[in-house]
């Protein structure tokens, strides 16, 4: 398969700002629109959390040109799909259609992105949606032992610390006036940019998008900078009781390396070797079959604008806690103090640089793929050089990249699981 890259990705600019990239993919006769706005949770404050995916969510529930049920309408009676999603600096949106079909559905899309209305009575449906779901969260072991996490890891007045989702308290007093107040205040089109994939000519695909947005036009967003993250220097850690569930959910980890930092791409491979590779690497190897002391334990890390969370991650018999503790700790401490063998490592390489023509196989993987690469500025030759750049790492970058973001003995620590007794 080719692999993407500046001969088939064209890049434009349009004169309002938004970066369009298309690549053409006549394999099978659809196509797929992605993008992102500059905007986010990152946008809003602690007191009002939630109100950028409230907003987000709330788009495709009423325009100035159609009703709720009219967008899905017209949406489904082709086999179409859109959606909408915000997280913590981006606002993603993306549409699935035939070729054929794209023009109408884009329309879909552009109507709403840039005329959203907020009809109170819908808006009233999506925040009991919402709320429902955060009610199950509460119950959660898993989401809660990850919501805990943040809290602990980051600063209280840092985006990655509060949920993007948002708490029954701060989502149950937003009104349709809070979102649309949010809209105006926060959705332009500088920032934006858009990837098409598919069965569409660049020309073609290029002339219905300055259709639907060019005339478009807004302030450039304003931010101030997120306040410093530093690693913990000692052992930070608390327990969320849940009433009635019989597993502990453990989250151990650390604030990690944003997408952008040079040494990104050593952390990621540290990372297969601890708990991606071979059935979740080391972790899932000794914590999980040898040991036996967990349902699953595996490790990941999240990358992003900003210092993302490198977590290990296990669900485990409330038993069990201190001991499987003890050896995901024992498997950081290794891979902090021995280098990589070259034969572990050479797999965990293989495996990166051979999983990803599988993530290329969709049009909605290149577009993903392609939207990345504009977003952390990797360039359009990014993914032919991928292989080159993974093969090139040595053990002794592995070890430096663990050095520098692990410590067995100083992390963030979360649990969820029944009481204690």
């Amino acid at each position: 398969m080719s692999i993407p890259g500046p001969a088939d990705i064209l890049r434009h600019e349009l004169p309002n700002g938004i970066v369009l990239l298309t690549r053409e993919n006549f394999t099978n006769p659809t196509v797929v629109v992605s993008g992102y706005l500059e905007v986010g949770s990152c946008d809003e404050t602690p007191q009002q959390a939630g109100l950028a995916s409230f907003t987000a969510s709330a788009l495709t529930r009423g325009t100035v040109h159609r009703t709720f049920d009219q967008i899905y309408e017209e949406v489904e009676s082709v086999g179409a799909s859109i959606g909408v999603s915000a997280g913590v600096y981006h606002t993603g949106f993306g549409i699935k259609c035939l070729a054929e079909d794209l023009p109408r559905i884009l329309d879909v899309l552009a109507d709403v992105l840039r005329h959203p209305t907020f009809p109170p009575q819908e808006v009233d449906k999506l925040r009991g949606e919402i709320i429902t779901d955060l009610e199950e969260r509460a119950h959660d072991t898993r989401r809660m032992a990850s919501l805990t996490f943040r809290e602990l890891a980051y600063p209280p007045d840092h985006p990655y610390s509060r949920s993007v989702d948002g708490y029954i308290e701060t989502v149950s007093p937003l009104t349709a006036e809070d979102l649309a107040r949010f809209y105006q205040a926060h959705y332009t089109p500088q920032g934006m940019v858009i990837a098409v994939v598919g069965a569409v000519e660049a020309a073609h695909a290029r002339e219905m998008i300055e259709r639907a947005f060019g005339d478009w036009n807004g302030p450039a967003p304003q931010r101030p900078p997120s306040p410093p993250v530093f690693p913990p220097e000692e052992v930070r850690q608390k327990f969320v009781p849940i009433p009635g569930k019989t597993q502990t959910d453990i989250v151990l980890g650390y604030p990690g390396p944003a997408r952008t930092d040079p040494a990104f791409l050593d952390a990621l491979l540290c990372n297969t070797v601890l708990g991606v590779f071979g059935m979740m690497g080391r972790l899932g190897d000794k914590v999980r079959d040898e040991q036996g002391l967990a349902y699953y334990s595996y490790s990941r890390i999240e990358g992003g604008r900003g210092p993302g969370p490198w977590t290990v991650i296990a669900g485990v018999n409330p038993a069990n806690v201190e001991r499987a503790l003890e050896s995901i700790r024992a498997e950081i401490r290794r891979i902090c103090q021995e280098p990589v063998p070259p034969e572990e490592l050479a797999d965990s390489q293989s495996f990166l640089v051979g999983s990803l023509p599988l993530r290329l196989e969709t049009n909605e993987g290149v577009a993903a793929a392609i939207l990345d690469m504009e977003r952390y500025g990797l360039g359009l030759d990014y993914l032919q050089r991928y292989g080159d750049l993974i093969r090139a790492i040595t053990p002794e970058r592995v070890l430096a990249a663990a050095q520098r973001w692990l410590n067995p003995d100083a992390y963030v620590l979360a649990l969820a699981g029944p009481p204690e007794p």
